[in-house]
């Protein structure tokens, strides 16, 4: 059993990254600052591809009515992946960090808003403490294997992203381990 059910688990990863931006202003140098990006990159890019992946397809099918919503998630998944990338190929102590962090946080705080305002507490009155418990498992456990690095040009909903997925994950797993980065 998950310790986290969904909405608690993604609701977690939203406080987790809200976090990471004032470790990022509290930076003391620009290699702290990097360190703080690299991680951002990773977390919000396993974050993205589960909504994507999981979520977002589940809550399409249990509430129909909120596709126009669902869609407005993915189409702010598309900004924040541009962003995300526009970082990734950044390097330690670029100039243009600072803008694209205050870009990212612009765009991360108004998503979190409204998926936590509307759509995640329509998904747990939709759902019984059971599936949110099985989803939050599938979730935890899909984080060892999501994609670390943002994929904009990748396909973001089912079944197409089902495929392109695990291939972009290994792919950015190799690339992390080459270039020396973190692992998870």
């Amino acid at each position: 059993m998950a310790l986290l059910d969904a909405v608690e688990l993604l609701k977690h990863d939203h406080r987790m990254v809200e976090q990471l931006f004032r470790d990022y202003r509290a930076a003391a140098s620009d290699q702290q600052r990097r360190g703080v990006v690299e991680l951002m990159i990773r977390e919000l890019s396993k974050h993205a591809a589960l909504e994507e992946l999981v979520v977002y397809p589940l809550a399409k099918e249990v509430l129909p009515g909120e596709r126009a919503e669902i869609d407005n998630h993915l189409a702010e998944h598309l900004d924040v992946k541009r962003t995300l990338a526009e970082l990734d190929r950044l390097h330690e102590g670029d100039e243009r960090t600072n803008e694209l962090m205050a870009e990212l946080e612009r765009e991360i705080g108004e998503h979190v808003r409204e998926e936590e305002g509307e759509l995640l507490s329509k998904l747990r009155e939709s759902l019984d403490q059971q599936a949110l418990d099985e989803l939050g498992e599938v979730l935890e456990q899909a984080k060892h294997t999501a994609p670390t690095r943002p994929h904009p040009h990748a396909p973001n909903e089912p079944p197409a992203l089902a495929l392109a997925a695990p291939v972009a994950a290994i792919y950015d797993r190799l690339r992390d381990r080459l270039q020396g980065r973190p692992q998870t």
